[in-house]
Formats: structure tokens, C-alpha cells, sequence
């Protein structure tokens, strides 16, 4: 790793108005795969089938062994409704994406993705200049969601992720860019 990535904390706890992220524990394993249990969700991403037990199962065991990633709950209910994770960007030595991400339907269409987002992008530019995104192909949902952060498409590419090797539409986010936008109230 390099020195960026060693002095990067992946794992912080953020709270935003109406949602809270904090490091993923391996007993939020249940409540989360009720979470992923929607075929929905999956259904355009690169493994499709993530929401049977016994896939979601290694691939819970993946983000809890790899780091970086953080349970999002709902303030109100505190019920887990999802997780998004920091890793190492491929491209970019000393930058991280955002990524493996998901919500429950119920959340899905208004503000609990740019909160999360926002969230962590803040705290990802305390550390580091550029953030990516690497999002499956079909996943026409999560493109046009992300696409709202401002981020620039730099390439499609084969790349391989944590949980496996697929095509992804590979976006960069600068820190610049990102706090442009902020500043301007967009989003």
C-alpha cells in the first residue's frame, strides 16, 4: 500500500441528517442480507443473484475481510438499509473508490444515495484529490445517479474488483469538481 492509503481512514462514522454510516461488524451479517434479500436490487448489477443467502453470505464475508466498507441505517428507524464501501482505486495509487453500494428499494428515487455519497465523498476529500466509481454497464440506475455527483467517464474497462472481474463504466470524481458543486447547492 502506499502512504495515501495507509494514512486513509476507510472506516470512519459519518451521520448526516437523516442517515448514519459506521464501520461494518460482522453481526450486522443478518440484518444485512435482509437488506440484499430484494432480487430488485440486483437485477442489473454483475452478479445478479446476489440476493440468495448463499452468495450474499462469501460476499458479506468479502467487505468484512477487505475493509473500508460502512452499514448505512436509517436514523429514524436505525434499521440497516444498505452499505457502501471505500476501496483502492485501481487506476490511481493514493486514491480510493466508492462503491458496492446499495439501498433498499424504499430508499431508492430520493435523497438517501446523495446523502450517503455526500458523506462520504467529504471525507474521502479530507484525505485525497480524486475519487472513482466503477459501475457495471447495465447498471443504467447507478450511472445516472452518480452522474448527478459531477463526475467525469474516463473509460469502459474489464476490471477486476473485490467481488470479481466485470465491465465497468470508470468514473472520476476531483475534489475541485466535487466542491464546486457543493457550493453552488446543486443536488
Amino acid at each position: 500500500m502506499t502512504d495515501a492509503h495507509m494514512s486513509f481512514p476507510d472506516q470512519p462514522t459519518l451521520t448526516g441528517p437523516t442517515l448514519h454510516l459506521r464501520p461494518l461488524q460482522a453481526e450486522d451479517e443478518g440484518a444485512l442480507a435482509r437488506a440484499a434479500s430484494d432480487p430488485a436490487i440486483w437485477a442489473v448489477h454483475p452478479s445478479p443473484d446476489r440476493y440468495k443467502p448463499e452468495v450474499f453470505a462469501p460476499y458479506f464475508q468479502m467487505l468484512l475481510r477487505e475493509g473500508g466498507t460502512l452499514v448505512a441505517t436509517d436514523r429514524a428507524s436505525n434499521d440497516i438499509i444498505g452499505c457502501s464501501r471505500y476501496y483502492p482505486a485501481p487506476e490511481s495509487p493514493g486514491e480510493y473508490g466508492i462503491g458496492f453500494t446499495f439501498l433498499t428499494r424504499a430508499y431508492w428515487g430520493g435523497a438517501a444515495n446523495w446523502e450517503m455519497k455526500s458523506l462520504m465523498l467529504d471525507h474521502a476529500f479530507q484525505y485525497m484529490e480524486a475519487v472513482w466509481f466503477h459501475i457495471g454497464t447495465d447498471n443504467v440506475r447507478s450511472q445516472k445517479a452518480t452522474a448527478k455527483l459531477g463526475v467525469d467517464h474516463v473509460a469502459t474497462e474489464t476490471r477486476t474488483l473485490s467481488s470479481g472481474t466485470a465491465i465497468y463504466e470508470c468514473y472520476r470524481l476531483s475534489k475541485a469538481t466535487w466542491q464546486a458543486r457543493q457550493a453552488s447547492g446543486s443536488g
